[in-house]
């Protein structure tokens, strides 16, 4: 069945590239509503934006999704991928201000909250979309490809030349409870050199060593070092999974992530979208339902609850 909170939680950070302080609060929604956020901040214009594959716009480093009347919420990823690995299908997301906070760079924060909050199943069944066909977008080296599966599955590849990170791979299948245990306390990686000039445009302005994990070449310069000897590639797939939430619902398929970002996934899911042999929206089953992420998932799967 579609889930969506008990009770609503709020988180209070900075924005990564703004550097501007938010709250955010996520409160439960009706069954088939979705993914939405309101920026109570506003005054003019209609200030909800739907989380969706077709209102994402260009931008750098981030999701960053936009309405008709220009309103804006931007480096969305990891609450999205809070919400898809917790198995949260609908909720109002309100945020006053442009950027979702940063927090600890990861998904854990949300995690550790919306947990707790607690899940109410709603009286609908859960809308799942199934990989038909192979969907592939490039991109030089770069590709991103969904394919058929039973199960929804995250195949990634990333390849540095910082030795602090360097070539790493990693395959998960992503039901019960995997996201939580495996990807959601990875964080955001960058190199200094790329800090360096993301500042000198502006950008990373909310940045620091405590939200991110910084390299220099064979260097981790974040204190305590790497949560996990392959935390960049997993928090690759941490991204992923949040993009792919904005199809409109979970996906029975096998994503591969080859050097993939935030707009190669979106690219994908629009080449998805415009091959209509390549899916089909199937309502889940209980049996079905027990293969998506979240279902099952505890405080308890988190393996740095913050």
């Amino acid at each position: 069945m579609q889930t969506t909170i008990l009770h609503p939680v709020s988180f209070t950070g900075v924005g990564l590239h703004s550097g501007v302080p938010v709250t955010m609060t996520v409160r439960p929604a009706r069954a088939d509503a979705g993914i939405w956020f309101r920026r109570t901040d506003r005054i003019e214009g209609d200030r909800l934006i739907r989380a969706s594959w077709d209102t994402v716009v260009p931008s750098r480093l981030c999701t960053l999704v936009a309405n008709a009347d220009g309103n804006t919420v931007s480096t969305i990823e990891h609450i999205m991928a809070a919400l898809a690995g917790c198995g949260i299908h609908n909720a109002l997301i309100e945020i006053d201000g442009p950027e979702v906070p940063i927090l600890d760079g990861s998904a854990a924060c949300f995690v550790a909250k919306l947990i707790p909050a607690g899940l109410r199943q709603l009286a609908r069944p859960v809308r799942t979309l199934q990989i038909l066909a192979p969907v592939e977008v490039r991109q030089g080296e770069a590709v991103a490809r969904l394919e058929p599966a039973d199960t929804f599955e995250i195949d990634f590849r990333i390849d540095f030349e910082d030795a602090a990170i360097g070539r790493q791979a990693k395959t998960l299948n992503m039901a019960n409870g995997a996201f939580v245990r495996e990807l959601a306390s990875s964080r955001t990686f960058c190199r200094q050199a790329d800090v360096d000039a993301m500042r000198a445009r502006g950008l990373a302005l909310g940045g620091t060593l405590d939200n991110a994990v910084v390299v220099d070449g064979d260097r981790v310069l974040s204190p305590g070092g790497l949560r996990f000897a392959d935390e960049p590639v997993r928090h690759k797939m941490l991204d992923a999974l949040g993009d792919l939430f904005l199809a409109g619902g979970p996906i029975l398929g096998r994503y591969v992530g080859n050097r993939a970002g935030h707009a190669m996934t979106n690219s994908l899911l629009r080449a998805v979208f415009a091959q209509p042999r390549s899916h089909v929206w199937v309502e889940s089953t209980p049996l079905a339902g027990r293969k998506l992420p979240g279902v099952g998932v505890t405080l308890a799967d988190l393996p740095r609850a913050v």
